[in-house]
């Protein structure tokens, strides 16, 4: 069976900028990956994030270097074993899977869960800014069962208690980003507790979070930078309630599975996120996040334009990919 590989670069613009504590960005860089054989052809999209050391030109390095396994059919499983996690290895990843489905008829949600995909809320992520700002971008979608909000600063008090003025009866997540410290952890946790915050993804560095060991958590607190594969979980149990499963991070939905399973395992809550990227990135995402507790893949909405086909969202809620986008 042999087969053919394909890597290209794509660029979509951002609707306005997204800004966390690291920066802002105003358009969202993807690799796409395809592997055709027999005709059929798979897919999949990744991410690359400087925060791990990625680019685009060397996400397309990566996948070219793994041009001769790939054509000689290399397994999901075997990729895992020689290529490290990330960017690269997801979109490789995910376009086994498409092509795997697309072969042998079987959708992808039928090997990796139990019942057919629902319908999922997903959070809506409102950027950095100041507090009158993200106050004006709360009140826009406050009609949203869940928000997540990006936050990240020496003093985010004002912005967490202007986002909740600002939606009174959404759900909202806060994502620090790394940005606090463990001197101003306490203070910032009894704002959240003020606020009714629902959930606080990754707020101290990923090299400094075993500050949270022994602390009083009064909101559940939910790992990001600080886990990527499967051997991570164990040691983040008396620092966090819950870990945050992303594909780019995981690299593919192979292992993206193996840390959902972990996870529960362990007792921990199970949150699948994303980067700024397209419908296609999601797609697997969408599979992956079934009976999860936090379910973050709003990517394609802060997008000025997504593929077509695309996922379907409506309100607060994604629909499962069609076979036509992935899967």
């Amino acid at each position: 069976m042999h087969r053919r590989l394909r890597a290209t670069a794509e660029t979509f613009p951002i609707a306005g900028a997204f800004t966390i504590s690291r920066g802002a960005k105003t358009t969202a860089e993807v690799v796409v990956c395809e592997i055709e054989s027999s005709g059929q052809v798979g897919r999949g999209e990744c991410v690359p994030y400087a925060r791990y050391g990625e680019s685009v030109p060397g996400v397309l390095s990566a996948i070219e270097e793994m041009r001769g396994a790939i054509e000689d059919s290399i397994g999901r499983e075997d990729l895992a074993r020689i290529m490290p996690a990330g960017a690269a290895r997801n979109a490789i990843d995910c376009a086994l899977w498409d092509l795997e489905a697309k072969l042998s008829g079987v959708p992808t949600w039928q090997v990796i869960n139990a019942a057919a995909p629902q319908k999922l809320v997903t959070a809506y992520t409102l950027s950095l800014g100041a507090p009158e700002a993200m106050q004006r971008q709360a009140a826009e979608h406050a009609g949203r069962a869940l928000l997540k909000v990006k936050v990240g600063t020496a003093d985010d008090a004002a912005r967490i208690r202007a986002v909740r003025a600002g939606a009174p009866d959404s759900a909202i997540i806060l994502d620090a980003n790394e940005g606090w410290t463990p001197e101003n952890l306490a203070f910032h946790f009894a704002i959240c507790a003020e606020n009714r915050i629902a959930l606080v993804e990754q707020p101290l560095p990923a090299a400094n979070d075993s500050a949270l060991s022994g602390h009083v958590r009064p909101i559940p607190v939910c790992a990001d930078e600080s886990v990527h594969r499967t051997e991570d979980v164990a040691k983040l149990v008396d620092r966090y309630d819950a870990i945050n499963i992303k594909l780019d991070k995981a690299g593919g939905l192979t292992e993206a599975l193996a840390l959902r399973e972990a996870a529960r395992e362990h007792g921990l809550k199970i949150m699948v996120g994303c980067m700024v990227g397209t419908s296609l990135g999601m797609a697997p995402a969408v599979l992956l996040a079934q009976g999860a507790d936090f379910v973050d893949l709003d990517g394609p909405l802060l997008l000025a334009r997504d593929r077509v086909p695309g996922l379907h969202y409506e309100g607060s809620s994604v629909y499962p990919p069609e076979a036509t986008l992935w899967g």
